[in-house]
């Protein structure tokens, strides 16, 4: 007896559920992005080695967000949580807020902060940084010993120069409320609130999640070239591909 061999066949969509499925998907996205999360790319070298040029972050747009701004549904996905010290956040540079910058927060409100032979010391505690890159530059003063008490760097902020007079004692800054300190991990090379002053909390918009991608460029500070950096031969397609990116970093998770 000839055996017959039966097949399950699914029943194929109709238009309207296909649709009504897309539309859910954009919709679910639509919010990711609006409410949650948001692409970055990174285009200079002020955070090495934590973050690289060419670098693309997914951030966290929720995580900080002000209580006028919370919203029920992306806070069952993405908690809240205050400014800490150590974080890496994104926020409008408040001398053009048209502009997002990344630095990692050093200073919170109420902290006594100085920095001596380019060591930050906080509270009286010098900070142990693992993160925090010293590239060579030519010395400067004004950036390795803060805060400084004559006027060296022309590139620093006359307005926030007087501010940081009338908030030093006894050799120390004092951060105020709702105001934080921000420092580039590429230490010699960031132009940060050593320059320019804090960062006011309402401008605080983001924390780095995760690299999702990472193209190859290169550093005008880097010595030192991570090994998935180097280029292969020319007329090898693998050393081609391999020279593109940064495999090894993308799903990196940033802290």
């Amino acid at each position: 007896m000839q055996q017959q061999t039966l097949r399950l066949r699914l029943p194929l969509p109709s238009l309207p559920e296909a649709s009504a499925s897309l539309l859910r998907t954009v919709v679910v996205a639509l919010f990711l992005l609006t409410f949650v999360l948001q692409p970055f790319l990174i285009p200079s070298e002020s955070m090495e080695h934590t973050l690289l040029v060419g670098d693309f972050l997914l951030v966290n747009k929720q995580v900080y967000a002000l209580a006028g701004q919370k919203n029920s549904l992306s806070r069952l996905l993405l908690p809240y949580r205050d400014v800490a010290r150590g974080d890496i956040v994104v926020f409008h540079f408040p001398q053009d807020p048209r502009r997002y910058l990344v630095k990692r927060v050093v200073g919170v409100p109420g902290d006594r902060l100085r920095i001596e032979d380019g060591r930050v010391t906080v509270n009286g505690l010098t900070q142990t940084e693992p993160y925090a890159a010293f590239e060579p530059a030519a010395p400067n003063p004004f950036r390795d010993n803060f805060p400084a008490k004559v006027y060296t760097d022309p590139a620093v902020d006359p307005v926030w120069w007087r501010q940081m007079q009338s908030l030093t004692h006894q050799g120390e800054l004092v951060v105020p409320q709702n105001e934080y300190f921000v420092l580039g991990d590429n230490r010699n090379h960031s132009n940060d609130s050593r320059t320019w002053g804090f960062v006011p909390r309402q401008e605080i918009v983001a924390r780095p999640l995760v690299i999702y991608f990472s193209l190859s460029r290169p550093s005008s500070t880097d010595v030192q070239q991570a090994a998935d950096d180097r280029l292969g031969h020319d007329r090898e397609l693998s050393a081609k591909l391999a020279g593109f990116a940064r495999w090894k970093r993308i799903f990196h998770v940033v802290h």
